[in-house]
């Protein structure tokens, strides 16, 4: 991921409208260590755009916690299980936190690097 944050680590975001999916998508980012920590919460209700009508829906938002180096095989493995044509993926870059928790963040998410 290009001008990843000092801290190397970020949250990445997706959402689904199947509880089940999310826990899939949480339970292997962690299994892998692609991500330190993936929170699943919801429902949720979101309002969009698709397809030139606005929908409704109730979603499941996953949280992961990372490092910007992992964002590409954790974009490959959301595509892989979402069921979605086009899954939200957002980064959002982590500048600061509690010293110990990034560094936690950062020997979880390493593996395989």
């Amino acid at each position: 991921m290009a001008n990843a944050p000092p801290t190397g680590c970020v949250i990445v975001t997706t959402t689904t409208g199947d509880r089940a999916v999310a826990d899939r998508i949480a339970t292997e980012l962690v299994d892998r260590q692609l991500a330190a920590c993936v929170q699943v919460s919801g429902p949720i209700e979101s309002t969009y755009r698709w397809e030139g009508r606005v929908e409704r829906g109730s979603e499941w938002l996953c949280t992961a916690k990372t490092t910007a180096a992992r964002f590409g095989e954790i974009e490959r493995l959301v595509h892989d299980l979402h069921p979605y044509d086009v899954p939200e993926l957002i980064v959002t870059p982590i500048l600061d936190g509690s010293d110990a928790y990034l560094e936690w963040v950062r020997s979880q998410a390493a593996n395989g690097l």
